[in-house]
């Protein structure tokens, strides 16, 4: 992504804040290289946006090419003084500013300043704050584009459901039973004839696999698949093609006419806590007010504490998502941190609450993509009751 300025500063202005510190050591902030489009430097680098005028650039000696993308003013340091001058000189008279920093460490996504870098910018009198809402206009939000493209990846990554669906009722009736790693090598020829990627494979795992979050299937380590068993999917998948976007889909399913009464009974507590996500999401949005990722949590994760599965469900209720499966934008958490970013247009989000049994485990996942003019859409089809299908 190339360095925006009018972009950058009208992203500022609307915070309120005086200006933007970016800085990076060796690649330590890769939320910072990606605002300027740059690869990591050998030396420390930092840039100052002020909310208005031109910016200014503080490089070492021997890199003083570095951000070339950024206009403005530049200094080269050599001494570490002159380095620690060279902040000051960049901050002359700003007091707000933010910077990749979470108070107390709540959001470790957005923490990639060190401490003593912080320590030093405060020792000019500059209140820092956190850019987490920054860096999503830049990190997390698609093009009409991308909209597009995860429309396709999500039917693509439905028939892929069907595919595991199909394959495993057959093996079963076959061989008697078939191996979860063979299920998930089957969908990734599925991801190969369809011009899907992926970065890691699903997670296919038979009951009390099922209940462990991200168990990954290995061969020899993995369970058979026989009859009267519940299955959980977890599918991801983007179309193999520039800047295109994931899909990320949670389905379960039973090899057999009908699950048992337990199945269903909290299958259907974490449908009733997906939807509640989706619909405060839907509500904020049709009323134009704010709503941050913790938020969405809670609305989810009551409904799991009301019905007296709270202690099984155990993680956050979801993740931003882009090019990357897990996106540096607002994430559906309240308990692993606690995210006070908004959920932006033009973002993505997981919901996929999940119970998690010594005995087996459910969960349910789909994707909530917000346009721009305010509409919600939620991609990859909530599923309503378990899969059944008699062998």
């Amino acid at each position: 992504m190339a360095f925006d300025l009018a972009a950058v500063q009208a992203a500022i202005q609307s915070e309120g804040l005086d200006g933007w510190l970016l800085y990076d050591f060796r690649g330590l902030n890769v939320l910072a290289l990606r605002v300027v489009g740059h690869e990591p430097q050998s030396r420390r680098v930092a840039a100052f946006v002020p909310a208005q005028g031109q910016p200014k650039v503080l490089v070492h000696a021997i890199e003083p090419g570095a951000w070339s993308s950024v206009p403005g003013e530049r200094r080269r340091y050599l001494h570490w003084s002159e380095f620690r001058g060279g902040i000051e000189w960049l901050l002359d008279g700003a007091k707000r500013v933010a910077m990749e920093y979470s108070p107390l460490n709540d959001n470790p996504y957005v923490s990639r300043v060190d401490g003593g870098t912080i320590e030093l910018v405060r020792s000019f009198g500059v209140e820092i704050f956190s850019s987490g809402d920054l860096i999503q206009l830049f990190e997390a939000r698609w093009d009409e584009g991308q909209w597009q493209m995860h429309q396709e990846a999500s039917r693509l990554n439905q028939e892929a459901f069907d595919v595991a669906w199909d394959f495993i009722a057959d093996r079963i009736r076959r061989d008697g039973q078939v191996r979860e790693h063979a299920v998930q090598q089957h969908i990734m020829e599925f991801f190969a004839a369809n011009g899907l990627t992926t970065y890691h494979p699903p997670i296919v795992g038979v009951n009390a696999n099922a209940g462990d979050p991200h168990y990954e299937p290995l061969p020899g380590r993995d369970a058979a698949i026989g009859r009267d068993d519940l299955v959980l999917l977890d599918i991801w998948c983007r179309l193999d093609q520039p800047r295109a976007v994931y899909s990320d889909l949670t389905k379960m399913g039973f090899t057999g006419a009908s699950p048992t009464a337990k199945h269903q009974e909290v299958f259907g507590v974490v449908a009733a806590a997906r939807d509640a996500g989706i619909q405060l999401i839907q509500n904020a949005f049709a009323q134009g007010r704010e709503v941050r990722g913790w938020e969405v949590d809670d609305a989810t994760r009551q409904v799991i504490v009301d019905a007296g599965y709270g202690p099984f469900f155990i993680h956050r209720t979801g993740h931003n998502m882009g090019q990357e499966t897990h996106g540096n934008g607002a994430h559906i958490d309240n308990l692993e941190t606690r995210d006070t970013r908004r959920l932006l247009a033009g973002t993505c989000c997981t919901i996929e609450p999940g119970i998690y049994l010594p005995e087996f485990g459910v969960r349910s996942e789909i994707d909530v993509f917000m346009d721009w003019q305010g509409g919600v859409h939620v991609t990859g089809g909530c599923q309503t009751e378990i899969h059944c299908f008699t062998i």
